[in-house]
């Protein structure tokens, strides 16, 4: 039943089609810094009460990041007018988006994405294990969207954006075992992992994760939830390997009004390292 389900997901996002906003143009060499945003955008509804895309555009904007992990984006949905919003982010960041829904939700899509602002040269979408919904229980599909750019000729990064259950521990676990196992045979390829893990720094989830990835977090941890006054960090970015991806600054960003998430920057010195074939 999994399998038709997942089926069917995959073929509304067939249907949606491919999108793609040209980057910017590309330099010989490789960029010496890579900067990487991750947003839960709370399918772009503010605390406020207010829905707004190019709100949450233009925090990216200003942020100039090069890849931006999202969760929680809507696609054709009734809540949110039928928006592709998707299409909208990448038309007004000028990057190029990816999707990676993970279920079909009031007439359209609802999961992940990526935008870049480097040329997309793969994409994988995976689910994750999860705990099906029962009249007593609310749960959702989860997964994760896979895409390699190319922030030159000669150099390939991997970047993932997730999102782990909400109100299932054991989810969580079995979530991030899945994304160690889906990545554990990378190549040593630079790789940077993002999400909203639902899961404390010192919780067995971020632990398992902990087991092949770095964290790109301050310390201590500065919490990215509830928003207007954050008590717990649930959001991340990783990361590995170090000896091609060196971490620089990171921080949160006190945004209060955009979504119920702050949003999580961290900035890599990215080593280069040919392309294996």
């Amino acid at each position: 039943m999994k399998d038709f389900y997942l089926f069917r997901i995959l073929i509304l996002a067939a249907f949606w089609g491919a999108l793609q906003v040209d980057g910017h143009a590309q330099s010989e060499a490789p960029p010496a810094k890579i900067r990487v945003l991750c947003y839960n955008i709370h399918w772009c509804l503010g605390t406020d009460g207010k829905y707004d895309v190019k709100r949450i555009a233009e925090l990216i904007k200003k942020e100039k990041p090069d890849l931006v992990a999202l969760q929680e984006i809507d696609i054709g949905v009734e809540r949110s007018g039928r928006v592709h919003q998707a299409q909208l982010l990448s038309e007004l960041t000028g990057m190029e988006v990816r999707l990676g829904p993970t279920q079909a939700y009031q007439g359209g899509l609802f999961g992940n994405a990526v935008l870049s602002r480097f040329p997309i040269r793969d994409v994988e979408i995976h689910p994750l294990p999860y705990t099906e919904a029962t009249e007593s229980l609310v749960t959702y599909p989860r997964g994760c969207i896979i895409v390699t750019v190319e922030p030159s000729p000669n150099q390939s990064v991997r970047f993932i954006s997730t999102h782990f259950q909400h109100n299932v521990a054991a989810d969580r676990v079995e979530q991030a075992k899945a994304i160690n196992l889906l990545t554990q045979n990378d190549k040593g390829i630079p790789t940077i992992l993002a999400g909203d893990m639902n899961a404390t720094p010192d919780s067995e989830p971020i632990t398992i994760l902990l087991e092949q990835w770095k964290n790109a977090t301050n310390e201590p941890a500065a919490p990215t939830v509830p928003v207007k006054a954050p008590t717990k960090r649930i959001d991340y970015i990783f990361y590995r390997p170090e000896k091609a991806l060196k971490l620089g600054k990171t921080y949160v960003i006190p945004e209060v009004l955009a979504s119920d998430h702050r949003p999580v920057f961290a900035e890599f010195e990215l080593t280069p390292v040919p392309k294996s074939h």
